[in-house]
């Protein structure tokens, strides 16, 4: 779905998490970052997501990595499904879609025969100097550390 590729810079961001906080890709320099696209806050596959990203936040922290998620949602809406969910990373509020686009995972999507514009849930890894080093369009929910860390 992306036209990003590994070794692109990585699309300079700016947004809002959950907490209201302003969020910047270049705050990062110097770590990598797991950026994640997911499409609803509070659905069954988000959560799993999310929840296997939770569960596993330390080996990410001892790895020098920052975890950070993306959906379209409100700040409102992200906030609590990070306070239910205890989520220990900022989850970017991005209702304009500005950073979806720049990092195009917005487009078609198939459900139970229905079509419809939507997230693709993807995740970009980015290294310590702001350029992709991994892209995973096929995102496991369940198994989402294991396909980011390789282990």
């Amino acid at each position: 779905m992306t036209n990003l590729k590994k070794g692109d810079p990585a699309p300079v961001f700016e947004g809002t998490d959950q907490n209201g906080k302003t969020i910047k890709l270049t705050d990062y320099k110097g770590k990598k970052v797991v950026l994640f696209f997911y499409p609803k806050a509070s659905t069954p596959g988000c959560t799993m997501e999310a929840k296997n990203l939770r569960d596993n936040y330390q080996r990410f922290v001892e790895r020098g990595y920052e975890v950070i998620g993306v959906s379209a949602d409100s700040v409102k809406r992200q906030l609590n499904f990070a306070t239910k969910n205890e989520l220990p990373y900022s989850l970017i509020a991005d209702e304009d879609k500005k950073i979806i686009n720049a990092y195009g995972v917005w487009g078609p999507k198939k459900f139970m025969g229905r079509e419809y514009d939507g997230i693709h849930r993807t995740t970009f890894i980015i290294d310590e100097n702001g350029k992709i080093e991994d892209i995973i369009e096929k995102v496991k929910t369940k198994e989402h550390t294991a396909q980011i860390l390789k282990d």
